[in-house]
């Protein structure tokens, strides 16, 4: 599995944050994603699932392995 962050879209509402901590943070600067693990351990793909359905803006894009 692959994250993929579109940080133009991203308004810092922190879905992500509160659904996976050990995958995303978010700026001090502006509120905008962080991702902190590019390919997360399979013990967090349902947690990076969850992340990308819950994101209002649609930023994060989980790319399945083959």
């Amino acid at each position: 599995m692959r994250i993929d962050i579109d940080h133009d879209r991203c308004r810092g509402a922190g879905q992500c944050v509160l659904t996976a901590p050990e995958l995303f943070d978010q700026s001090e600067d502006d509120g905008t994603v962080v991702l902190l693990e590019k390919h997360p351990p399979p013990e967090l793909h349902r947690a990076a699932r969850l992340a990308a359905a819950l994101c209002p803006n649609a930023v994060i894009r989980v790319v399945e392995d083959p």
